[in-house]
């Protein structure tokens, strides 16, 4: 029997814990295995002679660090999301995080060859530290801002796949009408069928590009707005700006954590968090408190 959509996308939800981790298992085990064969092709053509556990060994040990640390591009990408990743200050702070990243796997990856070679009896030279780590740090922020667009284009996918939202009132046809200053509902699109969202289950709001996903019970809907648009729309009551890309639902806040920089994090009742920086962070506290 032929699957819909929806049935896919329920299936790949249930499986999705699995499916993720699976993709990069696969992916960094058939790369490596691809590389060992490429590369001990080339040295029998070049008439290298290089041991065959050799080239398995820089293969395996530069592979495996580099699978490890798809988890930490991953969180970075939480932290800073990718549509953010160009912005001056954001673009900064994934190039320090990238440095990271190439000296976390340089090191793993020297610790796991030495380990190698000496269990076969041997001595691995990783060779002068000062020329080799900017040649691996070129490779590496290859690599991680690689992972960085491959993970948003996922994202992207995956929020189209669940749905888009849009405000009531705006006509397939005709001329726009004045659209209602305070929505309780939104209408969501998904795979071919409409559901109306009320206002209040929506438990915080992302910047996305030119889109605002609106973040229901694990589920991100993309709504064509920007944030300063869809803050107008809200009830300020309910929906407070925290971060310059977050605006955050009070009747989900459990509590606010300080941060040594200034900002703070709101705890929220359902398990998730988001970022408030300290230019909001006062009118946070005022407002809940009200």
């Amino acid at each position: 029997m032929r699957l819909s959509s929806t049935d896919l996308l329920q299936r790949y939800q249930r499986w999705r814990g699995v499916a993720e981790p699976g993709f990069w298992i696969v992916l960094y085990l058939l790369q490596t295995s691809l590389n060992c064969w490429i590369s001990w092709l080339d040295r029998v053509r070049t008439h290298v002679q290089t041991p065959l556990w050799e080239v398995a060994v820089w293969e395996w040990s530069s592979n495996l660090v580099l699978l490890a640390l798809v988890p930490v591009v991953i969180f970075a990408n939480q932290l800073r999301p990718l549509h953010l990743v160009f912005q001056r200050q954001n673009l900064r702070w994934h190039l320090a995080a990238s440095v990271i990243y190439s000296l976390a796997h340089v090191l793993a990856m020297v610790a796991l060859r030495k380990l190698a070679y000496w269990s076969c009896g041997s001595d691995y030279d990783f060779g002068d530290w000062w020329q080799e780590l900017p040649y691996e740090y070129v490779k590496d922020v290859r690599t991680y801002f690689s992972i960085l667009l491959f993970i948003g284009f996922y994202q992207l996918l995956l929020m189209r796949w669940q749905g888009e939202a849009t405000l009531l009132g705006e006509p397939d046809q005709g001329p726009a009408v004045e659209p209602v200053a305070q929505p309780e509902r939104f209408l969501v699109r998904k795979l071919g069928k409409d559901f109306l969202l009320p206002a209040a289950e929506i438990e915080w709001i992302q910047a996305w590009g030119n889109y605002v996903n609106l973040h229901v019970r694990g589920h991100d809907y993309p709504l064509r707005s920007t944030m300063a648009a869809i803050e107008r729309r809200l009830d300020a009551t309910c929906f407070v700006r925290v971060h310059r890309s977050y605006i955050v639902n009070l009747a989900f806040v459990k509590s606010i954590a300080p941060l040594e920089s200034g900002d703070a994090r709101a705890m929220l009742a359902t398990g998730g968090e988001v970022p408030v920086s300290r230019r909001y962070r006062d009118a946070l506290k005022k407002v809940a408190m009200a």
